[in-house]
């Protein structure tokens, strides 16, 4: 059934779309995720120099770029910050002149980036990444960061599920766990990426995690928590009808009404939250 909103995906490879919805929701999450970490854009123990070069992986919106770029200029620092993503299509129009934006997978970077990063942050490319991915993109990383220098990366529980508190939403657990497992996608991201980092030979590997509550007034704080949520699983429709709605779903409403319970259910308990991950790890001198 053709929908009422159709929405635009960059790849097939990836489960979220690439549009001005998409757009609003990212730096919606930004705003959550930052928060939960305590403000903080890097947790990796580094101290930044003028003229170092930064890579975000992911970089979405810009967001992140953008303040980084703009709190080290607060303080005189000009970093050289490339942003990367599979595409343009929710790139900033506007951003200062020690910014680039480029369309590049971090599965294939350039062979000149060789130890050339004093720093790399990618955030949450979970619903992109399979086994294989995942092992390609640490490589790819791990050869153009300098020696010595850190890698951040921020990723979303997706195998434990803490916002099963409704028979909507623990049928919507079930929607994502089929999706997840027909595209291969690794969900114990917090206990999976500590591993492959230090198979790959990065040293000093730290991960936190912080529980984000889903309900919207938890806080008080402005951010719809629990509309970041629905609108993520809202973008995943069309890769969900597309597969059939593995006997959960088996039409555009039935999913419209799953989710609009699901947000009922979420905004009615104070017991549905959701865990990030933050990983650091260091490439040896």
């Amino acid at each position: 059934m053709e929908q009422t909103v159709k929405r635009e995906y960059a790849s097939l490879n990836y489960l979220l779309p690439a549009d001005s919805v998409e757009t609003e929701r990212l730096n919606l999450q930004h705003h959550i995720v930052t928060k939960a970490f305590g403000g903080q854009l890097v947790l990796a123990p580094i101290t930044f120099n003028s003229n170092d070069r930064v890579l975000e992986s992911g970089a979405g919106t810009g967001i992140w770029a953008q303040e980084f770029s703009a709190f080290h200029s607060r303080n005189n620092l000009r970093l050289d910050i490339e942003c990367i993503d599979i595409s343009d299509k929710q790139f900033p129009h506007e951003y200062p002149s020690n910014i680039h934006f480029s369309i590049r997978s971090v599965i294939d970077l350039p062979q000149e980036w060789q130890n050339s990063f004093s720093y790399i942050h990618q955030r949450l490319l979970i619903a992109a990444m399979n086994d294989s991915r995942w092992n390609v993109a640490i490589d790819q990383l791990y050869e153009v960061l300098k020696p010595g220098a850190w890698l951040e990366l921020v990723e979303v529980e997706a195998k434990v599920f803490d916002f099963q508190v409704g028979p909507n939403s623990k049928r919507l657990v079930s929607l994502i766990t089929s999706l997840h497992a027909s595209k291969g996608i690794v969900g114990d991201l917090g206990l999976y990426l500590p591993k492959l980092l230090a198979k790959k030979g990065f040293k000093d590997i730290h991960c936190e995690g912080r529980e984000i509550p889903i309900r919207e007034s938890v806080n008080n704080d402005g951010l719809n928590r629990s509309q970041q949520w629905y609108d993520l699983w809202m973008g995943m429709k069309t890769p969900v009808l597309t597969s059939g709605g593995f006997g959960i779903i088996s039409s555009e409403e039935e999913f419209d009404e799953l989710l609009e319970g699901c947000l009922k259910e979420w905004n009615e308990s104070d017991k549905a939250y959701t865990t990030y991950y933050t990983i650091v790890a260091r490439k040896p001198v």
